[in-house]
């Protein structure tokens, strides 16, 4: 392993056989919605950047651990870091779209949605030299304000999406979505790939990854990813950030409190979890789980948007 990886080493063995879907969100620091009130997007190229030693230290692990991801990755940062994102598709791995400036989706009319959905993926598609068919929505951001974003999905060619957590939180979520893949079109083959939620008392908790796998003990997830596999027959997704394994990123102080601990807890146990996860279970890209996870989607219907289906 490389000298900058910050994961640490030891074994650990496969907890199942079933194949779950491993995936990062390539955004830096800076980007992601806790601080969007307090960095402005026109000052991002100012910044110090983390993205390329932490990703080069995710692809050492993932090479160890012989496991495939998926990146969803911001178009801003594949214009930025060509060769990063070669390097990722080189190593096999999927490069699928994140939007390019991490602006939630239901920040958007229908129009510029699909005008940001377009540019990110002509940008990753020109940096991979693969097809981009797969997308996550930043912040989870699709739910039932955003019916039409589906169909632009559909109708620019996506196979799959990743773009809902089916639980409450007070940032994003779409509580009663199913659980598990479903097609939101009736006339599209457009499949959608939830985060994974666990079942505790009866209710769903969010097991997907992120701050969550950052704030509570790895043993949560490893129950959260075996319940899904073991009781429910289903593949788990996965799901986090480069800087989440960078506790040296700056500190951004006149952001609120709340923002600040949701960011900043847990980042120095980071990276020695997602060793232990990638080496307990098996995991593979989500083009691949959601090709097989589509034979079984159950259909999903949806409200008629405002906005007519583009000719």
């Amino acid at each position: 392993m490389n000298a900058h990886s910050p994961f640490p080493q030891e074994d650990s063995p496969k907890a199942s056989s079933i194949v779950n879907g491993l995936s990062v969100d390539v955004e830096d620091w800076f980007q992601v919605g806790a601080f969007e009130n307090v960095i402005e997007r026109a000052d991002w190229d100012g910044l110090a950047t983390r993205i390329e030693n932490n990703v080069a230290g995710i692809l050492d692990l993932f090479a160890e651990a012989d496991v495939k991801a998926t990146f969803f990755t911001l178009g801003w940062v594949a214009k930025r870091y060509p060769a990063m994102i070669r390097r990722i598709a080189d190593a096999g791995h999927e490069i699928a779209s994140h939007g390019y400036d991490h602006a939630r989706v239901f920040s958007f009319d229908r129009k510029s949605f699909g005008e940001d959905i377009r540019l990110a993926r002509e940008i990753l598609e020109d940096r991979s030299g693969q097809r981009v068919s797969g997308y996550r929505a930043p912040s989870f951001s699709i739910d039932r304000r955003t019916p039409w974003a589906f169909m632009e999905l559909a109708e620019q060619g996506y196979a799959y999406s990743s773009s809902v957590a089916p639980i409450t939180h007070d940032h994003y979520g779409w509580p009663d979505a199913p659980r598990f893949a479903f097609r939101p079109l009736p006339w599209s083959e457009l499949v959608e790939i939830p985060v994974t939620t666990a079942m505790l008392g009866g209710r769903r908790v969010a097991a997907g990854g992120g701050g969550f796998f950052r704030v509570l003990p790895y043993g949560f997830s490893r129950w959260a990813i075996r319940q899904v596999n073991r009781r429910d027959e289903r593949p788990a997704v996965f799901y986090f950030h480069p800087w989440e394994i960078d506790p040296q990123q700056p500190r951004v102080e006149n952001a609120p409190i709340r923002s600040r601990l949701r960011h900043y807890t847990g980042l120095e146990k980071m990276a020695g979890k997602l060793r232990d996860l990638v080496h307990e279970f098996n995991w593979g890209r989500m083009d691949a789980l959601a090709h097989r996870e589509a034979k079984r989607a159950v259909d999903l219907i949806l409200p008629e948007p405002d906005v007519e289906p583009a000719q």
